[in-house]
């Protein structure tokens, strides 16, 4: 490790280094504008880093996290590959990363921290992935081992074949058929079972971009901006970016939760037509031991929704009442994760409340949007949740939901400098994130979740 160390520290000016070591000193990162906004970290350039080779090493990129009175952050620095995070523990600590009389991670200035002693927290070096791995080969060669026994399979079994082999490969061949798998999947009627409720579709899919919306912007939070303070000066304490923020983001899920448990109690009431209207105990108890072990809270919201909004939506001047008890009560879910955003020093009451009511209460409220559009109560907002816009959206939500985090955290994990706050960069994070979500949420429903749901249908 020292003699890969020793190489790298010769020549006191870039005239007089090497081309490696110029890469490598270039990658270290260094101390960036806007410390006091929150770019404190300084992650240097990983591609660079690796693309540095000496006379007998290679170059590996590590991060060195420290802490410096109450601002953490952390350092990406270039050493030879030989070092492992050990060795990296011991250069950082005996101050040996040094180019002439200058640290190569230096403390950031009094000026900005009261603190000038650095604390190492740890070390993690990034290994670069083995070369000369081929995948195509090993493909090629199980492809090849697999014809082979298949060949001497058909060979012992050439003789005869089975009908229900026969049957079982024409249906799979039929499940994955893109003839067969794209019917529907674009269409604008109501893909519901049973039709009704088509303000599903709306919900479902105004939930689901609320969802991306707030992982986009709540990814990059986390730990890659460069200005994490004035994204929380600027967003959470503005109602306007209610989509963004990772506190009522939480709510659309619970809106995706919520049409799962009504779909849910719309299978009971199935079963129960099926079993020719005989509601037996057997039958019921089989139903909730099934359901309620997955999601206890959300089927009870629903229950009690159901039984609240049969005995409320009776009368037009009810379902008014009804309508303004709803906005009001997603209004004030929504207003009091901004009020009561910070955690409390000693148990409050308030926040109590807050946590322990907020989601049934907006569940109910959702509840209540669904049940009084199906009963003629919705006017306007039935018109705009049921439009055939929304329904191919709906049959590829699943999809959606499943995959566009890892978009998100693959655009993230691709960057070597933070990311930027603006409102427009924002913004165009979000739209590509979902027109990548979009096109290949609908490839996985034709490939993957179509087929499924073809072979157990069929199956049974």
């Amino acid at each position: 490790m020292y003699r890969g160390y020793q190489h790298f520290s010769l020549g006191n000016y870039p005239g007089q280094a090497e081309e490696y070591a110029v890469q490598m000193y270039d990658a270290f990162g260094k101390m960036g504008s806007n410390v006091k906004g929150g770019n404190a970290n300084r992650p240097g350039l990983l591609q660079q880093c690796r693309s540095a080779h000496g006379p007998s090493f290679s170059a590996q990129y590590c991060e060195v996290f420290l802490k410096q009175g109450t601002v953490q952050y952390f350092v990406g620095i270039c050493v030879p590959e030989s070092c492992g995070e050990e060795d990296v523990e011991i250069l950082v600590l005996s101050g040996s990363l040094q180019f002439g009389q200058t640290s190569l991670i230096p403390p950031l200035p009094h000026i900005l921290v009261n603190q000038s002693t650095q604390e190492m927290i740890m070390t993690h070096c990034l290994s670069a992935i083995a070369p000369g791995l081929n995948l195509y080969g090993t493909m090629k060669t199980n492809g090849s081992y697999s014809s082979d026994i298949n060949h001497d399979t058909e060979e012992n079994s050439s003789s005869s074949t089975s009908i229900t082999s026969q049957s079982f490969l024409y249906r799979c061949l039929q499940a994955f058929s893109i003839q067969n798998t794209s019917q529907g999947v674009l269409s604008t009627s109501s893909s519901i079972p049973g039709g009704g409720y088509s303000s599903l579709n709306g919900i479902r899919v105004l939930s689901l971009l609320w969802i991306i919306c707030g992982h986009s912007a709540q990814f990059p939070v986390i730990n890659n901006l460069d200005n994490y303070k004035n994204w929380r000066t600027t967003v959470e304490s503005n109602p306007l970016h209610v989509l963004t923020i990772s506190g009522p983001v939480f709510l659309a899920v619970d809106t995706f939760l919520l049409l799962g448990g009504l779909l849910s109690a719309r299978s009971l009431l199935g079963s129960i037509n099926k079993a020719d209207d005989n509601l037996s105990p057997s039958l019921v108890a089989n139903y909730l031991l099934r359901r309620i072990k997955r999601n206890r809270g959300v089927f009870i919201v629903v229950a009690g929704g159901l039984l609240l909004m049969t005995t409320v939506a009776g009368a037009v001047w009810q379902a008014a009442l009804g309508w303004i008890f709803c906005l009001s009560v997603m209004a004030a879910v929504i207003g009091l994760s901004y009020i009561l955003k910070e955690t409390p020093a000693s148990p409050s009451v308030p926040h109590a409340l807050y946590q322990g009511l907020h989601r049934p209460l907006w569940a109910l409220a959702v509840t209540w949007i669904i049940l009084a559009c199906e009963d003629g109560y919705g006017g306007l907002i039935k018109n705009l949740l049921s439009l055939g816009f929304w329904v191919p959206l709906s049959n590829i939500s699943f999809a959606c939901y499943l995959t566009h985090p890892v978009f998100i955290i693959l655009y993230i994990g691709l960057q070597e400098t933070p990311i930027h706050y603006t409102d427009i960069n924002f913004m165009y994070l979000f739209f590509g994130h979902l027109v990548l979500t979009l096109v290949f949420s609908y490839v996985f429903t034709l490939l993957v979740e179509k087929p499924y749901l073809l072979l157990k249908w069929r199956g049974t």
